[in-house]
Order: C-alpha cells, then sequence, then structure tokens
C-alpha cells in the first residue's frame, strides 16, 4: 500500500500526547470530584441545594474564562503557553481539597481549579483542531476524549479502592490526587509542540464586531444546540448523590461515575470516528434519545438495575456527542477564530450548566432526586425536538451546517 494512502490513518504524535495529558489531570481531578459530593454532605453538612450551586458556579468559572483564554490564543497566535498555565493552576488546586475544614475552602480549591480548567479548555481544543487534518477531527476528538475519559474512570475507581483500603479516609485520598496533576504537567511541558503560526499573518482582535460576524449561523447553531444538551445533563454529582441516598455504600460512592466513564472512554473514538464519515444530526438526535432514556431510568429509580442501566446510557450519551459537538465547532469557525469560537460555545454552555445545576439541586431539595431527573428528560426532549426541526428545515433549504 502506497505511503500517501497509510499516512491519513495516522493521528499526529500531539494529539495522543494531550489526549494523556487529559488523562492524567482527570485522574487527578476524578479522584476528589467522586469524592467531593458525599465529601461536602457527609463531613461539612452542606444541603443539596448548596452542592448544585458550587457544582454549578465552579463549572460556570470555567466555562465564562474560556472565551477570553481562547480569543487570547486567537490575538497570541499561541495555545500550548495558555494550556500551561491552565493545566498548572489545576495541579495547584489539589493540595487545598486535602486541607479543606470548611465549605468555603472547598468552594475556593473548586474555583480554581475551574479557574485553571477554564484557561485551558479552548486553546487546547482549538490546538486539537490545528494538529488533526480537517478529515480526521472527528478520529482526534474522540481519542483526546476518549483518553480523557480514561483518567475519569481510573480516577473513581482508585478513589473507590482506597476508601476501602484506608477506611474512608477522604483526606489522604486527595492528597494522593496530587501526583498525577504533576505527572500531567510534565507530559504537556515536554510532548507537545506547537505548530508554528504562519508567517506575516497579522494579529487582530478576535472579539471586535468584524471578527465575530465572521461566525455563521451554523456555528451559532451549533452553541444553541451545545446550550440546550447542558440542560439537559446537569453535574455528575447527582449521579453519584442518585445512588448513594438509595443505599449505595460509603465506600463506593464514586462507583456511578466509574461505570458512566467506562462506557464514555469505550465508546468516545470509534464514535468520533463514525462520526468523520456519518449524519451529524443523526448521531445528534440519537445520542438526545439514550439521554432522555437515562433520565427517565434514573427519575424511576436510584437503586437496583434500572439505575445502573442509566448510569450506562449517560455515558453512552456523553460518547456519542461530546466530540461531535467539538467537531462541528471546528468545522463551522474559521481557523483564526477557533479559539474564541470554542471559548464562546464554553461559555454559554457554562451558564446552561450554572442554571441546570442549580435547578437540579432545588427541585431534588424540594421534591426529591426524581424531580431533577424529569426536568433532565424535558430539557433533552426539547433538544431532540430542535434537532430533528433543524434537520427538517435544512433539507428544505434552509441555511445551516452540514449534516
Amino acid at each position: 500500500m502506497a505511503p500517501d494512502t497509510v499516512a491519513p490513518r495516522r493521528l499526529p504524535a500531539g494529539i495522543w500526547a494531550l489526549g494523556f495529558v487529559s488523562l492524567l489531570m482527570d485522574v487527578s481531578s476524578e479522584m476528589i470530584h467522586s469524592l467531593l459530593p458525599v465529601f461536602m454532605v457527609t463531613a461539612l453538612g452542606v444541603s443539596m441545594l448548596t452542592v448544585g450551586l458550587i457544582e454549578g458556579a465552579a463549572e460556570a468559572t470555567a466555562m465564562v474564562l474560556k472565551i477570553f483564554s481562547g480569543a487570547l490564543s486567537d490575538w497570541w497566535g499561541k495555545r500550548k503557553p495558555l494550556a500551561v498555565l491552565g493545566y498548572g493552576l489545576g495541579a495547584l488546586s489539589k493540595p487545598l481539597f486535602a486541607l479543606a475544614s470548611t465549605a468555603g475552602l472547598v468552594v475556593a480549591a473548586r474555583l480554581l481549579d475551574r479557574v485553571g480548567k477554564g484557561i485551558r479548555a479552548a486553546p487546547r481544543d482549538a490546538l486539537v483542531a490545528d494538529l488533526a487534518p480537517p478529515e480526521q477531527r472527528g478520529a482526534a476528538f474522540g481519542l483526546r476524549q476518549s483518553l480523557d475519559t480514561v483518567g475519569a474512570f481510573l480516577g473513581p475507581l482508585l478513589a473507590m479502592g482506597l476508601m476501602v483500603l484506608w477506611a474512608n479516609d477522604f483526606r489522604a485520598i486527595f492528597w494522593v490526587a496530587v501526583i498525577p496533576a504533576a505527572l500531567c504537567m510534565v507530559v504537556l511541558v515536554f510532548g507537545v509542540k506547537e505548530p508554528e503560526r504562519p508567517a506575516g499573518l497579522p494579529r487582530t482582535n478576535p472579539i471586535r464586531r468584524e471578527n465575530l460576524r465572521r461566525l455563521s449561523a451554523g456555528y451559532w447553531w451549533v452553541v444553541a444546540l451545545g446550550a440546550t444538551f447542558t440542560l439537559a445533563r446537569f453535574s455528575e454529582a447527582f449521579l453519584v448523590l442518585r445512588l448513594q441516598q438509595d443505599g449505595l455504600p460509603l465506600a463506593l460512592a464514586p462507583l456511578p461515575l466509574v461505570l458512566m466513564a467506562l462506557v464514555f472512554s469505550l465508546g468516545a473514538y470509534p464514535l468520533g470516528k463514525l462520526s468523520d464519515h456519518t449524519s451529524h444530526t443523526r448521531l445528534l438526535a440519537w445520542g438526545l434519545v439514550v439521554l432522555v432514556a437515562a433520565d427517565a431510568l434514573l427519575a424511576w429509580r436510584g437503586s437496583g438495575a434500572a439505575a445502573w442501566l442509566g448510569i450506562a446510557l449517560w455515558g453512552l450519551h456523553m460518547a456519542m456527542t461530546q466530540g461531535l459537538l467539538a467537531t462541528m465547532v471546528a468545522a463551522a469557525a474559521p481557523a483564526d477564530l477557533r479559539g474564541t469560537a470554542f471559548g464562546m460555545f464554553n461559555l454559554v454552555s457554562g451558564v446552561a450548566l450554572l442554571f441546570a445545576s442549580a435547578l437540579a439541586g432545588l427541585l431534588w431539595d424540594r421534591w426529591g432526586a426524581s424531580a431533577a431527573f424529569v426536568a433532565g428528560g424535558v430539557f433533552g426532549t426539547l433538544a431532540l425536538l430542535g434537532v430533528l426541526w433543524h434537520a427538517r428545515a435544512g433539507a428544505a433549504g434552509h441555511p445551516g451546517p452540514s449534516p
């Protein structure tokens, strides 16, 4: 077989390195985050509404910062330094969780961690798009997401094992989480080489009105769609609390996230490759059907086979849609505005996540866990109707992204 037919099948080494960076940071983060909701409720005595507000505010902080870091990476023409800064702040936040004795310090650590995520995420996603050939973007985002989610699987699994081994010592496990965060920085600094900015390309302010006008109607459709997805899929902290409330032993509290992340990690890469060769609309629609089914099962039961199937379907939905939405953003945005485009996408999703997590916590406190998941199912159904309407409108000749 000729070399020019083999080369396109190989993703650049930088994509793999960024994937392992994500894997290591997620091992560290999920060792903490898989236990944090239960730690806050049982050790610190906070309410479900407070959990929802903390989770929503933390994630929203990250999302808001993404637009500024993404725009800065477009103006500067460099993505990696911002990624190093963001991952560095995430690594520095880990010891604070082990030291926390009040909800205030947990909030400070969570916000510092999410500030780091907000700084790194949009430049990192733009760097993936810069490194990957256009015909392999779905596979590239799927691979990075898959390795990221392997970390999200290993982190809770390690936390669960250490909880059993160390008799539910939350703080000792939080200290162990510092190690993979440090390794993440080594891989990022020495393993990722950023492509050179084209010579002579002028620097312009990416958030000026004339540049923002270059973001097409198709791009803004993806932004709106991502926000609606987020309303339907609030913080995963509520998955842990749903099963723990219905009898899951404290030491096994991370298990729902282990299962969700396992399904996510196994599906993200092959489904990302599939998105390079199939209708985006069809894959999004089926992803929403899966999410609505997950919400329905978790609204019905918080234990037994139905609850665990709901957790698995939640992970499958993530595998079907998260890399795909990133691929659609990259395809719809001009190359010199990719950082800004990812930042804006995540800003809008962050506002939606703050609302969704706060609403889920409020509904849970007032009417129980089922009400929170019913609300998620309603938003998922609305998103599905929007996808089907847009596909039908596109087929009739309306402007929009290619399906």
